[in-house]
């Protein structure tokens, strides 16, 4: 008879105990954190400007608030949905809510008295950030002698 690893950490009943146990690591495991609501993200560095995307299906473009304080862009979303069927006999009323929040901590080579530029489009939305014109590269042409 072979022995098979028993991982109670996958059990629902351990949601929401980790902050009891927090110094034990009792149920240390990412299946039941909160990160899954979080939007995947990615950030680029161009030339002139950072690009980035968070993926964020299922919400509109009014869904979304923006905002930049100082070197903190912080991305939220909320979308509430009541529906309402009435049928002969019955009624079915189904409602759903999904939100998150994000907030990134830019560097100092972004301009932030400039605009952001968003753009939400299949599900992701995608944000600009342009740098500060005395840390962009400067190209110069050098004459070989």
């Amino acid at each position: 008879m072979s022995l098979v690893k028993f991982n109670s950490n996958r059990w629902p009943w351990n949601y929401g105990l980790s902050d009891i146990f927090d110094d034990q690591n009792v149920f240390n495991d990412n299946f039941f954190t909160l990160e899954k609501s979080m939007p995947a993200m990615n950030i680029v560095e161009h030339e002139n400007d950072f690009e980035i995307e968070l993926a964020s299906p299922g919400f509109e473009k009014k869904d979304f608030e923006i905002t930049l304080r100082d070197d903190l862009l912080e991305v939220s979303a909320k979308k509430e949905i009541d529906q309402e069927k009435k049928k002969d006999q019955y009624t079915r009323k189904e409602f759903n809510y999904h939100s998150f929040r994000r907030a990134v901590r830019l560097p100092k080579t972004v301009d932030n008295t400039k605009d952001v530029k968003a753009s939400y489009e299949n599900g992701i939305l995608k944000l600009q950030l342009l740098k500060r014109a005395d840390v962009k590269p400067i190209k110069r042409k050098i004459n070989v002698v």
